[in-house]
C-alpha cells in the first residue's frame, strides 16, 4: 500500500492522524516509542530552537541537519521535512536540488507552504514518487504578506479561497494537507472538499488529524503561546527545578556521592 493509499484509508476509517515536531536525536528517540503517526521537522525550528522571531532565517541545510538527527532517533516513524523560505521559489532546478538534499537527509515526505506558483513543483514531485504535503491557511513564511501571524478563513471570500487551494493540492497529488489557524467550520469544509487527510494546527476538532510543536506542548516555550496550543506539562519549571536542585546539591557537597565517584585501582589501595 502506498503512503497516499494509507493516508486515505485512515481518513476513510475516521482514524485521527497525530503529528508532532522534532529537531534533534534525543526527542526523536522518545517520539519513536510513542503513538504519533508522523514527525515534522519544521522550519519553526528557526524560532523554537534557534531563537529567531520568525521562520524566514531557516535554510535547507539547517532543515537537513535536523532531519538527519531525527532520522537517527526515529527510525520507525514517517518523517516530514519542511521546505524553508525561498527554497522552492528561485528556480525549478534549484528547488529540485533542495528536494534532493532533504530527501537524502532522511525525509519521507516534504511539506510546502502555499499553492500559487508551486503547482509545477507539486505535480513533478508526485510524478517522481516523492510524497508532498501542502500547507495552507496561516502560512508562517508569508506573514509579511498577510499582516502577521493571524488566523485565516475568517471571511467568506477567504474561506472559499482556502477550500479551492485544498482542492488544487488534492488534484496535484499531495498525500495530505496541513491547515493552520482557521475557524472550525472552515476545517470541516476543507476536510469534506478533498479526498486526502487534513491535519489541523489550530483548525478545530473536525479535521482528520492534529499537529503540535513539541516544545510548545511540553511547556518549554515560555515567550509565546498560540491560541491553539494545549500545554501538557510545565517543562520549563521541571527543568528549572532540576537544575536548581543540582546546584543546591553541589553547594551542599551532596553531589557527587560515593556511588557517583570512581574508586581507585587495586594497586592504588593503601598497603596494610
Amino acid at each position: 500500500m502506498s503512503v497516499l493509499e494509507a493516508f486515505k484509508k485512515l481518513k476513510a476509517e475516521g482514524k485521527k492522524i497525530v503529528v508532532v515536531t522534532s529537531y534533534e536525536y534525543w526527542s526523536a528517540k522518545i517520539l519513536n516509542d510513542t503513538d504519533v503517526n508522523g514527525i515534522l521537522i519544521g522550519d519553526d525550528s528557526a524560532m523554537v530552537i534557534h531563537g529567531h522571531e520568525d521562520t524566514l532565517l531557516s535554510d535547507v541545510e539547517t532543515i537537513a541537519m535536523h532531519t538527519r538527527a531525527v532520522k537517527k532517533g526515529a527510525k520507525d516513524k514517517f518523517l516530514i521535512a519542511a521546505m524553508p523560505f525561498m527554497s522552492n521559489r528561485k528556480s525549478f532546478e534549484e528547488s529540485m536540488d533542495n528536494v534532493e538534499i532533504l530527501m537524502k537527509a532522511g525525509a519521507n515526505a516534504l511539506k510546502i507552504e502555499g499553492v500559487d506558483g508551486n503547482e509545477e513543483l507539486y505535480a513533478h514531485l508526485s510524478q517522481s514518487g516523492i510524497p508532498t504535503i501542502g500547507h495552507i491557511g496561516l502560512t508562517p513564511s508569508h506573514h509579511n504578506a498577510i499582516g502577521g501571524f493571524k488566523a485565516q478563513g475568517k471571511t467568506t471570500d477567504s474561506e472559499r479561497s482556502i477550500i479551492e487551494e485544498a482542492k488544487k493540492l488534492d488534484k496535484l497529488g499531495c498525500i495530505a494537507i496541513v491547515l493552520e489557524a482557521v475557524p472550525q467550520h472552515v476545517g470541516a469544509a476543507v476536510r469534506d472538499a478533498v479526498s486526502i487527510p487534513v491535519v489541523g494546527v489550530g483548525a478545530g476538532l473536525d479535521v482528520d488529524g492534529q499537529a503540535l510543536v513539541l516544545p510548545d506542548m511540553l511547556g518549554f516555550s515560555t515567550d509565546f503561546k498560540p491560541k491553539f496550543v494545549r500545554t501538557y506539562m510545565d517543562g520549563a519549571k521541571l527543568i528549572r527545578d532540576a537544575v536548581n536542585q543540582f546546584a543546591a546539591d553541589v553547594h551542599a557537597e551532596a553531589f557527587p556521592s560515593a556511588q557517583e565517584t570512581y574508586a581507585p585501582g587495586k594497586e592504588q589501595l593503601p598497603m596494610k
